[in-house]
């Protein structure tokens, strides 16, 4: 019997004596000849990355590997404390808090320029007209990073030297300039905006950016985990938080 037509895959296979992965033998064209991060560009770009879109790509999976003791790393780690024996469980946790604030905010800004770049008219009067009517513009702002988040200048600075500031890294920028002139609150392009304007200009659609930003946090879940095998706070921060917690019940006579 044939296999149906739609069952069939350009990614990967295996036989007994090989691996194939992209068109290329595993072993011999791609183990030793190329990194991780030219990897994970031709997987979904299905071609590899020239040397400035390697640089431009590392650092932006660099720049999103952590960012301290936040949500996701702390689900990370109090999972690993409810289930040592769990590594992948305690990584699991760790992604899957990634949403519209910590992480998701790299689709949102790519997702964000699109929507200005298909606006018919001048950029600039779209620009105004958009930011006019939303409260909350993604890539702008950052809880800890007040004046400038230090990842920002560092990926416009690579991406410039390699000439691939496309038009979503410099939309971003007139964003801010526009936000800044009609808010009067100058806020900083975020890390995690800047990188998804980056990814969206190397040809990734916003519908995979989040997988990136994923992709780079599971190094530092890793990191954050060995700390945890070494110098455990799940159990202090638990023990802490139950003794802190006040106990309130229900009215249940009203």
């Amino acid at each position: 019997m044939s296999e149906p037509d739609w069952l069939r895959t350009g990614i990967g296979d295996s036989d007994a004596d090989s691996i194939t992965l992209m068109g290329r033998d595993l072993s011999t064209e791609l183990m030793g000849q190329v990194s991780f991060t030219q990897l994970a560009f031709l997987l979904v770009r299905k071609r590899l990355p020239s040397e400035g879109e390697t640089r431009l790509l590392d650092a932006i999976l660099v720049s999103l590997a952590d960012h301290g003791l936040t949500p996701t790393v702390l689900a990370a780690r109090l999972t690993h404390t409810g289930a040592p024996e769990s590594i992948q469980g305690a990584v699991a946790a760790g992604l899957l808090g990634s949403g519209s604030v910590f992480l998701g905010v790299v689709e949102d800004t790519a997702r964000f320029l699109d929507e200005l770049l298909g606006e018919d008219g001048p950029e600039r009067e779209v620009v105004e007209r958009i930011v006019r009517e939303r409260g909350r513009i993604p890539g702008l702002g950052h809880p800890v990073h007040k004046v400038e988040d230090p990842r920002t200048p560092r990926i416009y600075a690579i991406a410039e030297e390699a000439g691939l500031v496309g038009d979503r890294l410099r939309l971003l920028r007139l964003v801010a300039e526009v936000y800044r002139e009609q808010s009067g609150n100058d806020l900083p392009i975020n890390g995690a905006g800047v990188a998804g304007a980056a990814l969206a200009d190397l040809g990734f659609p916003a519908s995979l950016l989040r997988g990136f930003a994923l992709l780079a946090r599971t190094a530092g879940l890793l990191g954050h985990l060995a700390e945890e095998m070494d110098e455990p706070l799940g159990m202090p921060l638990y023990r802490e938080v139950d003794e802190r917690a006040i106990y309130d019940p229900p009215d249940t006579d009203k």
